[in-house]
């Protein structure tokens, strides 16, 4: 098992253990109806604008963290994202976006895990494909895992889920570079404009 996994009891509802989680994380109400995401890169806060696409996907998200136990570290995050890459964001475009660049930093900070994360997400299911609403948070966690095969522990990765964990970093460094580019030129413009005001 992943360091970053702790996986809540099959007993509670989906519904339960997503509160569990908002809680544990001071996530409130999980922040679906905020009109600004603040992401902390550092000591750095990043805001960005939570649109209807990126609320829509991270409802799916969230449960997926509580049925897989992965947790909200940068590990944890890279993580569930190799999971979530492997197994299809399918027309949640905000989901391919986010966790394209979150594969990219598991690969550089916990490789194994995001290599375990990815194989694992290769034998089973997720919220983007078999659909989510009220019944889906009223189902027992046991359920919800078994419907999706999650209820089978990790698999050893084989050589398939390496290449195919390779082929997905490939497509993903162009949109990494340009995530860091949309963040560090503005910065770096504000750190150039104060230092020729105070120069």
């Amino acid at each position: 098992m992943s360091e970053s996994r702790s996986r809540p009891d099959d007993a509670l509802s989906v519904r339960e253990a997503r509160q569990l989680y908002f809680d544990r994380n001071g996530f409130g109400d999980g922040g679906y109806g905020d009109r600004w995401v603040k992401l902390m890169a550092g000591p750095i806060p990043i805001f960005f604008p939570n649109t209807a696409a990126r609320v829509e996907a991270v409802r799916r998200h969230d449960v997926h963290h509580v049925l897989t136990g992965y947790d909200t570290t940068w590990a944890g995050e890279a993580e569930i994202g190799s999971w979530e890459i492997s197994s299809g964001c399918g027309r949640f475009y905000a989901a391919w976006v986010l966790n394209l660049q979150a594969l990219i930093i598991g690969v550089l900070i916990a490789p194994r895990a995001v290599l375990r994360g990815f194989a694992w997400g290769r034998q089973t299911g997720n919220l983007y494909h078999a659909g989510f609403d009220e019944d889906v948070l009223d189902a027992s966690l046991g359920e919800l895992r078994r419907r999706l095969g999650l209820d089978r522990g990790l698999p050893e990765p084989v050589v398939e889920d390496v290449i195919a964990l390779a082929g997905w970093c490939l497509a993903a460094v162009p949109l990494f570079l340009v995530s860091i580019l949309s963040v560090a030129v503005p910065i770096g413009l504000v750190v150039w404009g104060a230092a020729r005001l105070l120069g």
